[in-house]
């Protein structure tokens, strides 16, 4: 599946609210202190540590929303792996602005590919199976959008995007309803005909009853492999088998060879280690051996 860049229209206000929480009332103080208004300055983004990158346009956009005069030259892009040392992408323009966009730039492009790092790590440990790793509702307040971009850009899939999109019935709402019955039967009720229904059990006695009645997904949660396979069994297919809970790149495998469709995993957005990627500032004379101003200028 080709990945398709998020519109501008939506990640340009997050990134809008990043730079305006970080530059106050008063603006970069130290850069427009030290930094004499009209130098400029090469710098080139770099990887420190091996990876999957997401949020180059998140990261361009800091810059380009701080200073229209800078430009940013791709090396590499979004879904794509990098090894320590990788130029990601050069940048050329003012220097007050390259720093001032400098922390914000980073930290989406380190957050972001972050998240496509260890979603990239589980979907290599499932991939001689037919499950697909998938993203959940548990993502960073704001950020969702740009999160379960870059678990698309490690090769994943994404789960709903949020309560309007997919009826997904938990444990809560059975314990209120009264019951995995009655609880589907009133979630057919209330949405149309387009919405999926899906619904969480715990047990394979719950599972029974929820294919009794019909779903389109089961969310098996907390299954060992081995209860695993006997639900896909319960399921034959009449509906998608999602598997959650415990997940790590260890355990990954045994649970996707139980013959789940999917496997979805909270911490790929909400626990992600950033992926270290630094700035570093280009010396003149080996700007000009690299190539790297001459490809800049020709932008």
């Amino acid at each position: 599946m080709s990945l398709v860049p998020l519109p501008r229209l939506i990640v340009e206000p997050l990134v809008r609210a990043a730079l305006l929480e970080d530059l106050g009332l008063a603006g970069d103080i130290t850069s427009t202190s030290v930094i004499p208004k009209e130098h400029r300055s090469t710098v080139v983004m770099a990887a420190r540590q091996p990876g999957v990158i997401a949020g180059l346009d998140a990261a361009e956009l800091a810059f380009y929303l701080v200073d229209p005069e800078i430009t940013m030259l791709r090396h590499l892009e979004d879904g794509d792996a990098v090894k320590p040392g990788d130029v990601i992408a050069t940048i050329e323009g003012p220097s007050r602005g390259l720093l001032t966009a400098e922390r914000t730039a980073l930290n989406f492009l380190g957050h972001l590919s972050g998240i496509a790092t260890v979603t990239a790590e589980i979907a290599a440990a499932i991939k001689s199976t037919k499950a697909s790793v998938a993203c959940t509702r548990k993502t960073t307040p704001g950020l969702r959008a740009l999160e379960k971009y870059a678990v698309r850009a490690g090769g994943g899939m994404n789960h709903r995007f949020a309560l309007y999109d997919a009826v997904l019935i938990k444990d809560n709402h059975v314990a209120i309803a009264g019951g995995i019955t009655e609880a589907i039967r009133r979630a057919r009720t209330g949405v149309g005909h387009m919405v999926k229904i899906e619904v969480e059990v715990d047990t394979l006695d719950q599972l029974r009853e929820a294919m009794e009645v019909g779903v389109d997904a089961v969310l098996l949660d907390n299954m060992t492999p081995d209860q695993l396979r006997e639900a896909v069994a319960i399921i034959a297919g009449r509906a998608i088998s999602e598997a959650s809970g415990r997940v790590t790149p260890v355990t990954a495998a045994a649970i996707a060879a139980s013959g789940v469709d999917l496997i979805s995993i909270g911490w790929l957005t909400h626990s992600a280690p950033v992926l270290d990627i630094g700035l570093d500032f280009v010396e003149a004379a080996t700007v000009a051996e690299t190539g790297a101003k001459r490809i800049v200028q020709a932008r």
